[in-house]
């Protein structure tokens, strides 16, 4: 009796199941299909509608809302991120600004260097020019005056200057110069002047 009711009991849950699946699932299943496909035809986005429904039914509506959360901060990470490289550029390019100034300033600093040095060569070629004149000038000097008076000033002068001088003068002032000369500095600028003179040579 026992097994029989038992075996009852397991075709009456049997039967009850296959009635559920026959009678409600199945045909849920099939109206669903042909749902899904007459929306699609009709040109509708039936996961779309779905989650517009789904929305407003509270429990479907806050697994909506979590998607909508992840997304939001997938989205403000990968704004972050954009933003951090941003600044990174910036900071690049205002570090390359900044070597472009110093390389002007040095540029610059360069170019006033040059000027400068530029004008000391200008002013040291006109003291040499004026001191060529000035030297022509003593020159036409000594020519002019007497080798009698000339003679006292050469032997008061720096043996160097003496020899500048003399080794200028014109041959024949030069002669009259050395005439009017004690022997001893005679002989002293007569191998003061060819020492010169081989100097000379030898630079040549």
């Amino acid at each position: 009796m026992g097994k029989k009711n038992e075996l009852e009991g397991n075709q009456n849950t049997t039967s009850k199941f296959q009635k559920f699946l026959y009678w409600f699932l199945i045909p849920l299943l099939f109206a669903l299909a042909v749902m899904l496909l007459v929306f699609t035809l009709l040109g509708h986005n039936v996961f779309q509608v779905t989650k517009e429904y789904g929305q407003r039914i509270p429990i479907l509506s806050a697994l909506f809302t979590e998607d909508q959360n992840a997304s939001m901060e997938e989205f403000e990470n990968k704004v972050f991120e954009l933003e951090a490289d941003i600044k990174d550029r910036e900071a690049r390019i205002t570090q390359l600004e900044g070597q472009l100034e110093t390389k002007d300033l040095d540029i610059e600093r360069a170019q006033l260097e040059k000027e400068r040095l530029q004008q000391e060569i200008d002013e040291l070629r006109a003291m040499r020019d004026e001191n060529k004149r000035a030297f022509k000038d003593i020159i036409k000097t000594y020519e002019t005056i007497s080798a009698k008076k000339a003679a006292p000033i050469i032997t008061e002068m720096e043996d160097s200057e003496a020899v500048r001088i003399l080794a200028n003068v014109k041959p024949d002032t030069l002669a009259s110069i050395m005439e009017n000369l004690d022997p001893a500095n005679a002989a002293r600028m007569t191998g003061l002047l060819t020492a010169a003179k081989d100097n000379e040579d030898g630079a040549e």
